[in-house]
């Protein structure tokens, strides 16, 4: 039988197709291939490979960007990083332009409609890389309370523990790294001190992705390399090597998502303004009241954990512009009842742990409500006001605004 010795070429294109066999398979926005809080909407997976070499880019791209100039206008933009010509940010705009990751793409482009502004304006008044206001893309698919195995939330996934430094709490009514507003102040911060750290966007959005220990590490051994020198040399993992390309990427197709066949309408920017409740308040109720879009209400305050404000004084609202003084007028009334409570008397045997659970809310949050309430003198025939923060409770209870007669 005839045998034909090996070429270089043959041996790298069969360790291509090994790679290609037994390489994971990506879906198009993991970091966000981790998120279980909602059901992915792209059906489409993305076989991936690292490429043999990296070359430096050879020119910048520069592009009309609806997203970063001023409302309607036409001045043209630049995409800053490093990285547009490689090879494996060319394969992701392939592949992210087909099928039915285009019209995922196009479902996200969408959904952010509602924050887009918001990030661009911060991103402008900081002098930002433009390529920033896609990062929600790549991290949560712009799904406000996405959750990951991990446990990051929000649109820029942050951790339990890395909220501390941004103004950012987690309590029993709010998690505020659903909050569009503090979670964008709060990872535009974190992305300028890690970029004042390592002097490279490209290594920031690498110890975005792995974090600082790991981008640190990397450069310990290879104190010469770029991040592209890096992904050559596989010093990340899978995920950080495909990590950046993937945002230059989304940053390509949806500065100019007509090019790529995206159909993009643009709408008004919503203005949004934050204002001081001091005092629980259903978000259904004032919606109705105020003559607002209760969707859009919500989707502006994804950091509640029940659709009703804190009782406290230090939580602040955020609503659209043009409809401030409509939800102010109705904070300020005082016929008006913005909460629905049960109304529970104490029967022999109760106590408080067993009266949370029937009713699906904390001790805390009954205390909050019941002034000068002790645990341990519940007295049969007393009555607890008792917040109704969920639909549906043990009892059977139809929650009310207005407390019985008496009470």
């Amino acid at each position: 039988m005839l045998q034909l010795p090996l070429t270089m070429n043959m041996i790298k294109t069969l360790k291509t197709m090994l790679f290609l066999l037994f390489s994971g398979i990506f879906t198009i926005f993991s970091t966000a291939g981790e998120l279980v809080s909602y059901q992915s909407e792209i059906n489409e997976t993305l076989d991936t490979k690292i490429v043999e070499s990296f070359e430096r880019p050879l020119r910048q791209v520069t592009t009309n960007n609806p997203f970063i100039n001023r409302p309607h206008s036409q001045m043209p933009q630049q995409l800053t990083l490093n990285g547009y010509d490689q090879a494996l940010t060319q394969q992701f705009v392939e592949q992210y332009t087909r099928g039915s990751a285009r019209q995922s793409l196009h479902n996200i482009l969408r959904r952010s409609e509602p924050y887009l502004a918001f990030i661009r304006r911060e991103i402008e008044r900081r002098g930002l890389p433009v390529e920033l206001l896609y990062l929600p893309v790549i991290e949560s698919a712009f799904v406000p309370n996405a959750v990951s195995r991990a446990g990051a939330s929000g649109l820029w996934q942050f951790m339990q523990n890395s909220i501390g430094p941004y103004d950012m709490a987690i309590n029993e009514w709010k998690d505020e790294r659903r909050d569009f507003w503090k979670s964008t102040l709060g990872a535009l911060s974190k992305l300028e001190d890690e970029y004042n750290r390592l002097g490279c966007w490209e290594l920031t959005l690498a110890a975005y992705n792995a974090g600082m220990g790991t981008v640190r590490n990397a450069l310990r051994r290879h104190p010469e390399a770029d991040y592209w020198e890096l992904c050559r040399l596989r010093a990340f993992r899978n995920e950080t090597i495909n990590f950046v390309p993937r945002l230059l990427a989304v940053s390509m197709i949806l500065s100019n998502p007509r090019q790529f066949g995206i159909e993009a309408v643009w709408p008004e920017d919503p203005q949004w303004t934050r204002i001081p409740v001091g005092r629980s308040v259903d978000l259904n109720l004032l919606a109705e009241y105020a003559g607002i879009c209760n969707t859009e209400l919500k989707n502006a305050n994804r950091e509640l954990n029940y659709g009703i404000t804190p009782p406290y004084p230090d939580y602040y609202l955020k609503v659209p512009a043009a409809q401030v003084q409509a939800v102010i007028s109705v904070l300020e009334n005082p016929e008006l009842a913005l909460i629905q409570y049960y109304f529970h008397t104490i029967r022999s045997g109760d106590t408080l742990s067993a009266i949370s659970r029937r009713y699906g809310v904390s001790e805390n949050q009954i205390h909050s409500h019941n002034p000068g309430l002790r645990d341990r003198y519940l007295r049969v025939g007393q009555q607890l006001i008792i917040p109704a923060l969920q639909d549906q409770n043990s009892t059977g209870a139809v929650p009310q605004t207005a407390p019985p007669q008496g009470l």
